[in-house]
């Protein structure tokens, strides 16, 4: 019999400085720790060793990612800033064919919400995604410009986390009012409705529900702007003409935790201040006719003009049951009628009916509706183990029969409000709109109403009827909308996969989708060659594409974009059979896996299955799989439980029992396996680690576990497990606060499977870590994906620096390292893919960073006669050889280029060293003083001596190095180092 022991470790923790108690329960950050966190990363960029190391995108940008908001020139609608949840502030001059990112080395790049002030040329940035999704990364604060993205400052509202709206005072640049959500895993009192008048030096907090509820919306009423402007012009706005604008808020109760999500609640509300935001009084009172109670949940609100008048609307996420008239008839068998059906009823259902039931839901096939029948009438189990069967925390989340969409609308200033339409507005929110839930309307024609969520669905009659035009080439799920008030029908639409535009009021609709800003939670390679990238992406599904991958237009034409989709759903991990590089395992969200053949498109479930009597299994939103590199037929699987299959996923074996702490009530999956990993250096040598905080080892296949987590930090997400690929017994463990609101950086190493710890990476800043990786030729280096950036350890995680000085500061959740090539690939969660050369990093040992200088090899450069010629259309160059060495101190190197046979010096000079890392371009040029000897030179080994070779000089004015064999010497401090250059 398989033993699943799990002993308790007495383990020695060793931590070389943390104040963290072991047992404690996580706490959130506050703002002036992630702030110095900033700051320490921004140390780590300005003392890094490999500023020259330079990362390349390789896309893909076919799909996006998720907008949060887009703000559009009214005078010159080509001009868009566009925001993404957390690829950063996009602009752009040429209606959405070219975006340029102007956001990227902030604290946070992630946007919740944005306004630009037209007029005076100032950007206004809210940090933080409003959406409260699973990766919704918590902002720091509020950020000016005043010169078009190139410079920031941080104007406030630290603790704010997630930023929903800001609102800009129709003619005083300096006052505006800003709507905060809040934190996401923890309550805060730095939320609700706040305003300034000095531009956001100092900010004043209006409007306050609870610790739970945040400002989720707020819109100034149109009249308003008339009002303010009536005797403004030619001079400044005044305080008392601030206090003349009318405003209306909406507040939102929401909690979010690992394990459960509540997104309503009665701090739900619509707000409204008729002194400039100054004091408000509530608008959705239960006689209001708006929904009030705790099933009210997310609200949006629009405002404009009908004939003059002000016209209202807010939408709201309605979680109260519907109706029974809104209920479709079911004629099956439903789990509600099992809930309380008993023996002798269950007994008398038809086989027919009872068949469909099992067949509907997926049952496994040995289940037929007379064996079912058979096990309840001897007492084997009671029908609601069907039920059971089926539900799970996921299940519990999807599966309800809420009211969801509806859209309000007020005539009177909010007095009084009346449902829109008679008939459900269905599929627009699904179950909770915690993900959705706005309305926008043409400011001068009010009835023409729009409202996005799932769907983006228009109205032409004030909400009474409505139309989808989620069209062709038209991502769901939309988040931002502008509607140009000069051209109707002209709309700007920013959904889950980017940036769509329509001319014809969605009719039709274009794709804007230049910027590479997918959000990748996993990718791998495989041993092609080139070698091909694969990654889940959120809202976008799984993709592969070749790591030779180069942006450009031209699929337009051929129709044939280098990566290809393999499944839909929101994209999780990826593993690839090397023996044929076309058997992939992948899949979407909690635990849907498949078997996928790449040639012929066949595509097997793969998940494993719980049986009948068993309460479901827990998977993770992102289930961890792996696939042995010992025997490429053997598969893991982690639920709560690990799964192992000899045979590609048919068959499937549970090696261990629960390896959590069990689960916790509430709507989200909970107590599951969120990493595994198999030692490369031995078969059956495996660690798993759990959402709720634990790690487990066992070293014989699942016999023995033991439990290695007990003196790390407690009730921790395990980001990562990474067993070693040089030593046996080292184990790397990153843990996550995230999901407690703690930055965090938790990095371990054990070098005796677990038994004991040390803490690693103590000067890496506050930013919770996703991923720690080891490099395969070099022990000594470790790589760290963190929540803001890319860090490289070169000496074993005692100290750490981040990979390139000009990386953008976006969350980076997966790293692999083909087997085959010498490149790192950086899959992150806002900017897609991208790779980096590591060959001569992995060189950077002991004995090289000790050394003055430090010449690495030269790579081979092709002789070619266009060297420096004018090319028709194209920029005359000079022809590259990159020169890549390492110095200690920063200072002059003299440089030489001799042709190796004679020592004749054909070129020299000086270059400015960085200390570290440093690539210097030389351009294959020598010097025209020494053109008769290096002739003669090369004249000498010629096989045809008759035939004197002719060296002009080029269009540059220069002169360049022919086919031969060169040495290149560098020298510093006394120090002379050299390496064989060719040219073929």
């Amino acid at each position: 019999m398989r033993k699943h022991l799990i002993l308790p470790a007495a383990l020695l923790f060793l931590v070389s400085s943390s104040s963290f108690l072991v047992n404690a329960q996580p706490t959130a950050s506050p703002a002036e720790v992630r702030l110095s966190g900033f700051e320490q990363r921004k140390s780590l960029k300005n003392n890094s060793l490999l500023t020259t190391v330079s990362p390349v995108n390789i896309g893909p940008s076919v799909f996006s990612c998720r907008v949060t908001d887009l703000d559009v020139n009214p005078a010159d609608p080509t001009e868009i800033y566009l925001a993404y949840a957390s690829g950063g502030l996009w602009h752009s001059t040429s209606n959405g064919t070219k975006f340029v990112p102007i956001f990227d080395h902030e604290a946070s790049m992630t946007i919740g919400d944005i306004a630009v002030d037209w007029k005076n040329q100032v950007i206004w940035v809210g940090t933080g995604e409003a959406n409260s999704s699973r990766s919704s990364y918590a902002g720091t604060g509020l950020y000016r410009s005043a010169d078009g993205g190139k410079t920031w400052e941080n104007r406030g509202l630290l603790e704010s986390h997630h930023i929903a709206r800001i609102v800009l005072h129709p003619t005083d640049p300096n006052t505006l009012w800003v709507a905060v959500l809040g934190h996401l895993y923890s309550p805060n009192s730095e939320r609700g409705i706040f305003k300034t008048t000095d531009g956001g030096k100092n900010w004043q907090k209006t409007l306050f529900v609870n610790e739970n509820s945040g400002g989720i919306d707020l819109v100034i009423d149109p009249s308003s702007f008339a009002l303010v402007g009536q005797d403004l012009a030619g001079r400044e706005a005044s305080a008392d003409k601030n206090d003349e604008v009318t405003l209306y808020a909406a507040t939102w109760e929401r909690s979010r935790r690992a394990w459960d999500f509540s997104g309503a609640g009665e701090g739900s509300g619509i707000w409204k201040s008729t002194d400039g935001g100054n004091t408000w009084a509530k608008s959705s009172t239960p006689e209001s006719g708006f929904p009030t109670g705790e099933k009210t949940g997310r609200i949006g609100l629009a405002a404009g003009k009908k004939n003059g008048k002000t016209v209202l609307y807010a939408c709201v996420d309605n979680q109260n049951p519907k109706p029974k008239k809104d209920k479709p008839a079911e004629s099956g068998l439903t789990k509600d009628q099992l809930r309380s059906i008993s023996k002798e009823d269950f007994l008398k259902l038809s086989d027919e009916k009872l068949g469909d039931f099992l067949k509907q839901n997926e049952f496994p096939e040995k289940y037929n509706a007379k064996k079912i029948k058979g096990l309840v009438e001897k007492d084997k189990f009671k029908p609601i183990a069907l039920v059971e069967f089926l539900e799970d925390a996921n299940t519990r989340l999807f599966d309800t029969d809420y009211i969801g969409a509806e859209l309000y609308r007020s005539d009177d200033g909010g007095k009084t409000w009346k449902r829109t339409h008679d008939d459900a507005i269905e599929q627009m929110h699904f179950t909770y709109g915690y993900y959705f839930s706005n309305v926008r309307c043409m400011p001068e024609d009010a009835d023409k109403v729009y409202m996005i969520g799932f769907y983006i669905i228009s109205s032409d009659d004030g909400g009474k009827s409505w139309k989808n035009i989620n069209g062709d080439n038209v991502h769901a799920d939309h988040h931002a909308l502008w509607l140009n008030p000069a051209r109707p029908g002209h709309l700007l639409n920013g959904n889950d996969g980017g940036l769509n535009i329509s001319w014809d009021n969605g009719d039709s609709w274009v794709k804007c989708n230049n910027p590479p800003v997918g959000q990748f939670y996993a990718i791998t390679t495989d041993e092609a060659e080139p070698y091909n990238v694969y990654g889940g992406a959120q809202d976008n599904g799984v993709w592969v594409g070749p790591s030779n991958y180069e942006a450009s237009s031209g699929w337009h034409q051929s129709g044939q974009y280098p990566y290809k989709e393999l499944m839909g759903g929101d994209g999780m991990q990826v593993q690839v059979d090397y023996r044929d590089n076309n058997t992939v395992y992948t899949g979407f969200q909690f635990g849907n896996y498949f078997r996928i053949n790449k040639l012929t498109g066949d595509v097997k479930p793969i998940t494993p299955k719980h049986d009948l009597g068993e309460r479901p299994l827990r998977f993770n939103w992102q289930t961890p799989i792996w696939l042995s590199r010992h025997q490429q037929d053997v598969l893991y699987f982690g639920a709560n439980k690990l799964y192992r299959s000899f045979n590609q996923g048919k068959d499937w074996e549970a090696i261990s029992g629960d390896l959590t702490l069990g689960g916790k009530p509430g709507n989200v999956p909970y107590g599951t396996l969120t990493s595994i990993c198999e030692s490369p250096l031995k078969f059956g040598l495996l660690y798993a680690g759990s959402d709720d905080g634990l790690i487990h080892v066992t070293r014989d296949g699942g016999e023995n576990w033991v439990k290695i987590s007990d003196n790390l930090p407690q009730n921790l997400w395990i980001s990562r497990v990474t067993a070693s690929s040089h030593q046996r017994g080292t184990v790397y463990a990153a843990l996550s606060g995230y999901r407690w609101d703690d930055f965090t950086a938790y990095l371990y190493v054990s070098q005796d499977y677990g038994q004991n710890w040390t803490r690693i990476g103590l000067n890496l800043p506050a930013e919770p870590i996703n991923v720690v990786k080891e490099d395969p030729t070099n022990a000594k280096i470790l790589y760290v994906g963190t929540e803001h950036n890319i860090y490289v350890s070169l000496d074993g995680g005692k100290l750490f620096q981040t990979l390139s000085a000009d990386f953008p500061d976006v969350p980076v959740h997966d790293l692999s390292i083909p087997t085959k090539a010498s490149e790192l690939v950086i899959g992150t969660h806002g900017r897609s893919l991208f790779k980096v050369d590591i060959s001569t990093l992995q060189k950077l040992d002991a004995e090289t960073l000790d050394s003055e200088i430090q010449l690495f090899d030269l790579q081979k450069k092709k002789y070619s006669k266009n060297w420096g010629k004018k090319q028709p259309y194209k920029d005359l160059k000079d022809p590259e050889q990159s020169v890549w060495f390492f110095a200690k101190t920063a200072g002059k190197a003299a440089w030489t280029i001799r042709h190796k046979e004679s020592g004749l010096v054909l070129n020299s000079g000086q270059i400015d060293c960085k200390k570290g890392l440093n690539e210097w371009k030389y351009s294959l040029d020598f010097k025209a003083d020494v053109l008769k000897k290096y002739r003669e030179t090369i004249h000498a080994a010629q096989k045809d001596p008759k035939k004197l070779l002719e060296i002009d000089k080029a269009d540059t004015g220069k002169l360049y190095l022919q086919k031969g064999v060169y040495t290149f010497t560098l020298e510093k401090a006394g120090r002379t180092v050299e390496r064989e250059f060719v040219i073929e």
